[in-house]
């Protein structure tokens, strides 16, 4: 509806975008520094941020410019599992096929990680997203089966990305082991205001949008509302094209912003 209204080629504000085409913020870009540092150096980091703060995109950025024969991605998103639930997506994930036993499972895992690592040269990447949702005993069992020669080796990169929650949970006694041996740390901030005005304007102008159409207030609306995170920047920019195209208006202002926000609050 609003595409011919803008005169736009496709939602400019769609998440279903490609990697090579993401909007480049201070917080991706330090995220993708440790990263790579992580790829080097190996062991656990610990990725947090507010829900739509693009945790899962820069992951999945990540993972889709990993050189294959030298990294070996998987990418676990469930963690309302049980332990022995979680070690057999996990020994699926490496391509094993999973075992009955934990113990047994448990010796899968870590056969596989040190063969691709020490035969193969390959280093895997395990991605376990959504970590706050885990148990304190999955938290618990991480530690243990990442544990390779004592406690003196990382064949692995193993990186654990969740909502703030998730520090309440590793401020626990039981998972005060795990805590200590997470080497990297990065909170996402979200955009600057001047980053959530650039995104804007930028996903018009390649949706095919020359003109000016959100003015410098409805920039400022935008980012106040949406705290700066982008999947909020995105739901508040089409509900407002949305609402303006509904009522004729080929400029959005800051009353059009909130009006909009308003209407699909609930």
């Amino acid at each position: 509806m609003f595409k011919q209204h803008f005169g736009i080629k496709f939602n400019p504000f769609d998440k279903e975008i490609s990697t090579d085409k993401l909007f480049v913020t201070q917080d991706t870009k330090e995220l993708e520094s440790r990263l790579k540092y992580m790829l080097d150096s190996r062991g656990i980091c610990l990725i947090v941020g507010e829900p739509g703060s693009g945790k899962s995109t820069s992951l999945r950025k990540l993972t889709e410019n990993l050189n294959r024969s030298l990294y070996k991605p998987c990418y676990l998103p469930l963690t309302t599992l049980t332990v022995k639930e979680f070690y057999q997506a996990l020994a699926s994930l490496l391509g094993e096929t999973p075992t009955h036993k934990k113990i047994g499972l448990f010796n899968q895992i870590q056969n596989c990680i040190n063969t691709l690592y020490y035969e193969q040269r390959i280093t895997p990447i395990i991605i376990i997203d959504e970590i706050h949702m885990a148990s304190t005993s999955i938290l618990d069992d991480i530690r243990l089966l990442f544990n390779f020669k004592l406690d003196s080796a990382n064949p692995f990169v193993l990186i654990l990305a969740g909502q703030p929650q998730i520090r309440n949970k590793l401020a626990l006694n039981t998972c005060h082991p795990l805590r200590q041996r997470i080497s990297m740390r990065y909170s996402m901030q979200g955009l600057t205001l001047e980053e959530t005005a650039d995104y804007c304007v930028n996903r018009m102008k390649i949706a095919g949008c020359n003109n000016e159409v959100f003015t410098p207030a409805a920039l400022t609306a935008i980012h106040t509302i949406s705290g700066g995170f982008l999947r909020n920047i995105n739901n508040i920019a089409i509900a407002s094209l949305m609402y303006s195209t509904s009522r004729k208006i080929q400029m959005i202002d800051e009353e059009a912003v909130y009006q909009a926000n308003i209407e699909t609050a609930f």
